[in-house]
């Protein structure tokens, strides 16, 4: 008496619907919370047949239903769930997920069924979807201007290169078309990357997979294009030959601390990046600048190359004769063949695929080490990982 007491109550009080019908499809029982959503009293519905609380045509086909059911014994809801619609009292129709499961009870089959309303569920996707629309407008929009802004200054590089004959002249054109390409990439990718965080920021409360899946595709392509025209401006540098070392004292692990904690953030799930010094000193007279800039490339390229749940091994170490960087993945390797060119402008390993990039990481990292007198050494296997390693004279 206390169990049927309890389970009684325990009926009473569920939040989802509960109802039972026989093996004809009349109502046996209905629960609170099932005569809230329908709008019904449990007088109403008792005794009748379950379908006045469906919509055509679920109302005309759910006694063959339940008759198909009974002759070949194969379920199409009973143990498995679907998503249906119900009908109110008062005509209004509402969306719930019904799951129903048959239970023999003094000889007989009982069926009873769970409803569980997705009312707020559904209205809730209907504003993500709306989100979402106005996301896809958004990055049209801007790939549209990008689109224009490339066209121009292709167009406008094509007329200087056709108008002017001398080579120095050639060359001060080409520093101010960077320029304008720094400015007129740089405007738009900050608005496309904001726009995103804040679309990012307000579809948070609803949890949508679908939204965090776009919205990160939308930062990650504005991080590889960001890296791209950073890639195209220090080679133009480089090759104009305005970079100029400064040589400056600062504190080496202070320096690879920040670095690490900033790449962590753009790793790989459950990729982590391990980082030790070794030595007692740990002062550097270096281009801080320049060798930050070459530490983040190996990181990024360690980080893209490398799968999740890999580690990745940065050291630095400061002896009597040297300053030594190491960056240590587990990642795809470079191909023998290939390892000949890595240090090329423009030069990418044949197995990188689809992976991102523009050629021109390590050949930075090559040109900015040896503007600091320094060297860039590897070792790599394929599928085995690789290892880069910066050495500057103390002296």
């Amino acid at each position: 008496m206390e169990n049927a007491a309890l389970l009684q109550a325990i009926i009473q009080n569920a939040i989802d619907g509960i109802i039972t019908i026989d093996d004809r499809g009349k109502i046996e029982s209905i629960n609170p919370a099932a005569c809230k959503l329908f709008l019904y009293t449990p007088e109403e519905v008792i005794g009748n047949n379950v379908s006045m609380l469906m919509p055509p045509p679920d109302r005309d086909q759910h006694d063959e239903y339940i008759g198909r059911y009974q002759r070949t014994g194969e379920p199409h809801i009973i143990g498995i769930g679907r998503e249906v619609t119900g009908l109110r009292k008062d005509g209004t129709r509402f969306p719930f997920r019904l799951a129903v499961s048959e239970v023999q009870f003094s000889g007989r089959k009982i069926y009873t069924g769970f409803i569980h309303d997705l009312s707020l569920q559904k209205e809730a996707e209907e504003q993500l979807k709306e989100y979402a629309i106005h996301l896809e407008e958004l990055v049209e929009e801007r790939t549209l201007s990008l689109r224009y802004s490339l066209e121009e200054l292709q167009q406008a590089k094509e007329e200087v290169s056709l108008s002017l004959e001398k080579e120095k002249e050639l060359g001060q054109l080409k520093s101010r078309f960077v320029s304008m390409a720094s400015h007129e990439f740089r405007t738009p990718l900050s608005a496309v990357q904001l726009s995103a965080s804040l679309i990012d920021k307000y579809a948070a409360p609803f949890d949508n997979p679908n939204i965090i899946k776009h919205v990160a595709r939308i930062k990650n392509a504005v991080g590889n294009l960001t890296a791209i025209l950073n890639d195209f401006l220090s080679l133009e540098k480089l090759e104009a030959g305005k970079v100029e070392p400064s040589f400056n004292s600062f504190d080496l692990v202070k320096l690879s601390e920040e670095i690490t904690e900033e790449m962590q953030m753009i790793a790989k799930q459950n990729q982590n990046i391990i980082y030790q010094h070794t030595g007692i000193n740990s002062t550097v007279m270096l281009d801080q600048n320049l060798l930050k800039n070459c530490v983040i490339n190996l990181v990024a390229n360690a980080i893209k190359y490398s799968g999740e749940n890999t580690f990745i091994e940065f050291n630095t170490e400061i002896n009597e004769q040297n300053c030594i960087i190491t960056i240590k993945d587990n990642g795809i390797g470079i191909p023998e063949s290939d390892q000949k060119h890595l240090f090329e402008a423009f030069f990418r390993a044949h197995n990188t695929g689809n992976i991102p990039g523009t050629g021109l990481g390590l050949n930075i990292v090559a040109r900015y080490a040896k503007l600091m007198k320094g060297t860039v050494d590897f070792k790599s296997d394929v599928n085995q990982g690789t290892l880069f390693t910066i050495s500057f004279p103390i002296s």
